[in-house]
């Protein structure tokens, strides 16, 4: 299993799911809020539900994604007849600086940064970023965030604020991401190479995506490897 590296001049990483464990994240800052209000379900119906209102959040008006969290809070009280308190409502949407790191993901990112260049695409606003980057080792070249665009992927926005501002051709953009609805369905309509990065094997996504990546691999050491590989 290898990759060209040098067919691309820049690597741009979905952020939470590929890089930060989304999934851990979100049941440890939400489900305790659902406990106190004395709602029992487990991860899978949480994450059913959470994708369910994000998606119907950010296909609205855009808002800043700290107010997506709490109106994606909101939806839960409304779902299960409870009213959320303020400090609830801020208590999850401050929680993404608090969301780990995957175990791999700064070693991966160092070795990565030695061979090219590395950027964020996100669908977050600045500050949450901002709190998530004090664990990130690397430096990016770029953080383009839905907060910027003020549009949320899958919309094609956020790519294209990528390609201005890394200043490179589509084709020489491999984009690196976990969520094939948010990104690898979208890369695969600008015709961009892309990376599926299965960190969830299949729990969150559909078994296949509507254009092949050119790579799939489990987490990100292995797309290091692979790239290394292509260089010995």
């Amino acid at each position: 299993m290898s990759l060209d590296p040098d067919a691309f001049d820049v690597l741009t990483f979905d952020c939470y799911g590929t890089l930060i464990d989304w999934a851990a994240g979100i049941s440890a800052a939400l489900q305790p809020i659902l406990s106190a209000h004395d709602v029992d379900i487990d991860d899978d119906e949480l994450f059913r539900l959470y994708g369910r209102f994000e998606r119907e959040v950010e296909s609205g008006p855009f808002v800043e994604y700290h107010e997506v969290l709490r109106r994606v809070t909101r939806r839960f009280g409304n779902q299960f007849g409870f009213t959320p308190t303020n400090a609830e409502l801020d208590r999850f949407a401050d929680s993404v600086g608090d969301w780990p790191l995957f175990g791999d993901t700064n070693e991966a990112l160092r070795r990565l940064s030695k061979m090219t260049r590395l950027a964020v695409v996100s669908n977050v606003d600045d500050a949450l970023f901002r709190d998530t980057a004090r664990h990130i080792d690397v430096e990016f070249d770029e953080v383009i965030t839905a907060g910027q665009v003020r549009s949320y992927k899958p919309a094609l926005a956020p790519f294209e604020a990528a390609f201005t501002r890394l200043g490179v051709p589509p084709n020489r953009l491999l984009h690196v991401a976990q969520s094939v609805y948010h990104d690898v369905n979208p890369a695969g309509r600008l015709g961009l190479s892309c990376v599926w990065v299965r960190r969830y094997g299949g729990r969150f996504d559909p078994p296949t995506p509507q254009t092949d990546p050119v790579l799939t691999v489990p987490n990100l050491s292995r797309l290091a490897d692979a790239l290394l590989e292509s260089r010995d």
